[in-house]
């Protein structure tokens, strides 16, 4: 294993009787990187984490961590280790800095109470109750509770989710800071501009394995020279968009979204303007963009990332 990798996942199995839920994968996690692990509803993420957090013990496989090969994570390794779950069911009634004193006492060398309310922005509300926090806030405790002991590694499991733009924004720059400081943070997001934003290298996962890895440009570029463009066609039958087919390269219908791939825009253009005046079709919300993360994620699954 390369001196730059911290965590290497080798052939992980995790089936629940007949379900196999982690099926054999494989990944590398690069030191001071954000590695996003991406897939639909059932894909097997989440057995993922928990196994790599030690709630979890797998069938077989193995898991390299800190230079350590192992079977399964033990407590040597959960003291050097960070996870925000999804829900972090704190108390209402205790306050941010009760909270923050009650997951110190859980390690050997935890970080200074004040230290984490300044990593989280927080310090204005040490003594509020969680109760009278916003989803926001409450997002940044949790965070808070994942630093207390100077972790290596850090588990975000959907840290945004629920939240306003601005919070997640906000969620957005804590791990970008994180990663400036040297830590590795493993990921996972409903939100696919969130993965675009963060990651350095996705892994996409589909019932129970991984079907592609590859930094964001890595993976995009599967695409080759094509672009997209994306209206809004209402209501449009079989037999409106079937003419599209015969000169763009792919046609994808995404309820009342139209996306075409082309190689040729101006062609394309020409012809997609001819077809919009022949069949009284306006091109609402006429886009022309670049393939991205979620092209090829719903041409792999075959399924948005939040379905």
């Amino acid at each position: 294993m390369a001196d730059t990798v911290l965590l290497q996942v080798i052939d992980l199995v995790k089936h629940y009787g007949d379900v196999r839920a982690v099926d054999g994968i494989s990944f590398e996690v690069d030191t001071a990187s954000v590695f996003t692990l991406l897939g639909p509803n059932g894909a097997g993420k989440t057995t993922t984490l928990e196994i790599l957090e030690g709630i979890r013990h797998p069938d077989s496989g193995e898991i390299v961590v800190f230079g350590d090969r192992m079977n399964r994570i033990g407590r040597a390794v959960k003291q050097r280790i960070g996870v925000l779950l999804q829900d972090g069911g704190f108390e209402p009634y205790l306050k941010v800095r009760e909270i923050l004193r009650l997951f110190a006492s859980f390690f050997d060398h935890p970080l200074p109470v004040d230290t984490i309310l300044s990593l989280v922005a927080l310090e204005d509300k040490a003594g509020a109750l969680v109760r009278t926090l916003s989803g926001g806030q409450k997002q940044r405790l949790a965070v808070g509770t994942a630093l207390i002991n100077d972790p290596a590694l850090i588990f975000l499991d959907e840290p945004t989710t629920g939240l306003d733009p601005q919070a997640r924004r906000n969620m957005w720059s804590i791990v970008t800071d994180l990663k400036e400081t040297g830590k590795t943070i493993v990921l996972t997001t409903h939100y696919m501009e969130e993965a675009e934003a963060l990651s350095d290298f996705v892994c996409i996962m589909d019932h129970g394995t991984t079907i592609a890895q590859g930094t964001p440009e890595q993976l995009t570029q599967a695409f080759g020279e094509e672009t997209m463009i994306e209206f809004r066609g209402d209501e449009l039958s079989e037999d409106a968009i079937e003419p599209l087919r015969a000169w763009s390269d792919g046609v994808r219908v995404d309820g009342a979204t139209i996306t075409l791939s082309i190689s040729n825009l101006p062609a394309a253009m020409e012809s997609l303007l001819a077809w919009s005046r022949e069949r009284a079709v306006p091109l609402d919300d006429l886009t022309v963009r670049q393939p991205n993360l979620e092209d090829v994620f719903l041409s792999l699954t075959g399924r948005r990332l939040r379905e």
